[in-house]
């Protein structure tokens, strides 16, 4: 597992691929959160990471289908496929390697904006902003970009096309983190289906987390739900 996990580290930033991905996603919120009109927390007229923490998983709903839509879908395209298979390794350890990389890398795109809490932290009046709230939305972003990175390594291993598994990955992150909100919206629902359609959504539990409470459902939501797309993975891998 962790040999498949060191070698796709090292393919990914092997070549420009793996830095401009990076480079893009603290770009773009780096302008989110300082340039754009209407989101920059100069026209709050109030220090906050909001704006940062609520377009953040719209950023990582493109990046990591892109950053992970050629896991599976190039092996199979190239033949390499076989040759793991021929190697000391089980469909569990390729699943497990190319996640843990995957989201490794992901960290480290993370890492980095740690700077916005601080430079925003200067920004701040007397009282600072709230870091309870700013930590428990660190978790959850964390948690959001884990569950995005198992559904486009699933994705990607249903087909050879990484421009299908792209697609499908982006879609299915889509679904999955804002598309139970919005069917929950329907007014014509039954009186309380509503919030339980909510619950079942990424977004719902996101911003449970982002409150600074990190509560035991919300964990057992994530981890079920990375669990399901790892075993999923897993089971489609041992039909190839």
């Amino acid at each position: 597992m962790w040999a498949v996990c060191k070698k796709e580290f090292r393919q990914f930033f092997s070549s420009l691929t793996g830095y401009i991905a990076i480079f893009v996603f603290l770009l773009m919120n780096g302008l989110i959160l300082f340039v754009f009109p209407s989101t920059n927390i100069f026209d709050f007229g109030y220090a906050s990471l909001s704006s940062f923490f609520e377009l953040a998983p719209w950023i990582l709903l493109l990046l990591i289908p892109a950053i992970t839509m050629r896991s599976f879908s190039d092996e199979f395209k190239s033949g390499t496929f076989e040759i793991l298979q021929t190697k000391p390794l089980s469909d569990w350890d390729l699943t497990m390697g190319k996640y843990l990389a995957s989201l490794f890398v992901m960290l480290i795109a993370l890492l980095p904006t740690i700077v916005y809490f601080f430079s925003v932290q200067s920004l701040s009046g007397q009282n600072g902003i709230d870091v309870g709230a700013s930590i428990g939305s660190y978790i959850g972003l964390f948690f959001l970009a884990a569950v995005f990175v198992a559904i486009s390594i699933c994705c990607s291993s249903f087909t050879h096309n990484a421009v299908v598994s792209f697609i499908g990955a982006a879609f299915f992150c889509f679904v999955i983190y804002s598309g139970f909100n919005a069917i929950s919206g329907i007014s014509s629902l039954p009186a309380g289906s509503d919030y339980y359609l909510e619950m079942l959504g990424i977004d719902f539990h996101y911003r449970s987390i982002s409150r600074g409470v990190i509560d035991t459902g919300d964990l057992v939501y994530f981890l079920s739900l990375i669990s399901f797309f790892l075993i999923f993975t897993k089971k489609n891998l041992s039909k190839h």
